[in-house]
């Protein structure tokens, strides 16, 4: 009978790991330093956070707190595991002869791997229902609301990670023999698993992509239009930066492993440990980027380093009348939308909108204006 435990079951003996200073010092420094990236991006959201008042922009910065505090937890959980190892260099056949410890490293790695990606997604859904139904928003969005989407990001991305629990795939000891994380086979249970990781967090890069393009563009047509001057608001600049690099950086970190993990798990083929090991590493450094967008593309920041120079939106705009003219036209050829028709039949717009609207109901144009 074979009494070896599941997580173990596809070694026939321990891996024959290399203890070098050189993994444990990688691993400490790479950890400490997304630790201190998302604790210093924690500290400094809280203070925006406070003294913010506009509705939109407390909103997205919870999303964004919930976003930099998953990375830290991440980092923390998995981190120091890895670490331990280098340094004790234990044994995981001894210390966890059940399986435990293997499984719950595989959960969280698992689950922080998701939920930046779908928190991605679910600020993509929010800023476009902001940009494009700012009423309907207003009138749903506050900051409770807020927290219980964050909340629900991570029940999803937590009921994900516990389905080998329930029998559909499994975790393993994956080589040099420091990490657990979910078996990338063939295997019917552990392709569907493998599947569901890989098109969950692919579908959501994708949504994030398609949304968060159309924003922009969106927000764009709104600083080139005739009556941008009339919309000036600085963290337009700043919130659209934000939105491209997140997007940019989590595609970048993460198609290569989640296509990785799907292309072996259909072709049947064997398993590549050196690449698995280079799309983690990629992977994980999304943990590390994701604080610094805020921390340095934040216009308090962009103001230092370029004093000379006018960080506002309406500034921006007004360097480039060409681009402004022929942008406008393309984007209200390619969009249309609420406001085409609006500006059709009123003469001032922006004028009879906020003359139309009492004063508690103002906020609602916020995402227009402050996104």
């Amino acid at each position: 009978i074979n009494t070896t435990p599941l997580c173990f079951s596809i070694n026939s003996q321990l891996f024959r790991h290399n203890h070098t200073i050189t993994p444990a010092y990688f691993s400490a420094v790479f950890s400490a330093l997304g630790l201190i990236s998302n604790l210093f991006a924690l500290v400094v959201l809280a203070k925006t956070f406070h003294h913010t008042k506009s509705r939109s922009r407390s909103s997205f910065l919870l999303f964004l707190g919930g976003l930099v505090l998953t990375d830290f937890m991440g980092l923390l959980v998995t981190g120091s595991i890895v670490v331990s190892f280098h340094i004790t260099h234990f044994n995981w056949r001894q210390l966890d002869p059940h399986c435990h410890f293997c499984n719950f490293m595989g959960m969280s790695m698992v689950f922080y791997g998701l939920c930046p990606l779908l928190l991605g997604a679910t600020m993509a859904v929010e800023r476009f229902v902001g940009i494009n139904r700012p009423f309907a928003r207003s009138t749903t969005m506050s900051n409770s609301r807020a927290c219980l989407k964050v909340a629900m990001v991570w029940v999803t991305a937590g009921c994900i990670s516990l389905l080998p629990l329930a029998g559909l795939g499994s975790y393993r000891l994956q080589f040099p023999g420091s990490w657990c994380f979910l078996n990338i086979s063939s295997r019917p249970l552990d392709m569907t698993f493998g599947l569901i990781f890989s098109l969950v967090g692919l579908l959501s890069l994708a949504l994030s992509f398609l949304l968060n393009t159309v924003s922009v563009i969106t927000l764009l047509r709104v600083c080139c239009g005739k009556d941008s001057a009339q919309r000036r608001r600085d963290y337009e600049v700043e919130m659209m930066v934000q939105l491209i690099l997140i997007m940019t950086i989590a595609s970048v970190c993460w198609c290569p492993l989640l296509v990785f993990i799907a292309q072996t798990v259909l072709s049947g083929s064997e398993l590549d440990v050196q690449h698995l090991l280079l799309w983690l590493r990629f992977a994980t450094g999304n943990q590390i980027l994701d604080p610094w967008v805020y921390i340095l593309f934040r216009r308090a920041v962009l103001k230092r380093i370029a004093p000379k120079m006018d960080w506002s939106r309406g500034s921006i705009v007004s360097l480039y009348p060409t681009i402004s003219t022929s942008f406008r036209k393309f984007t209200r050829a390619s969009l249309g939308g609420t406001l085409d028709r609006l500006d059709h039949v009123r003469p001032n717009p922006d004028k009879a909108r906020q003359e139309e609207m009492p004063p508690h109901v103002l906020d609602a144009t916020a995402p227009l204006n402050s996104i």
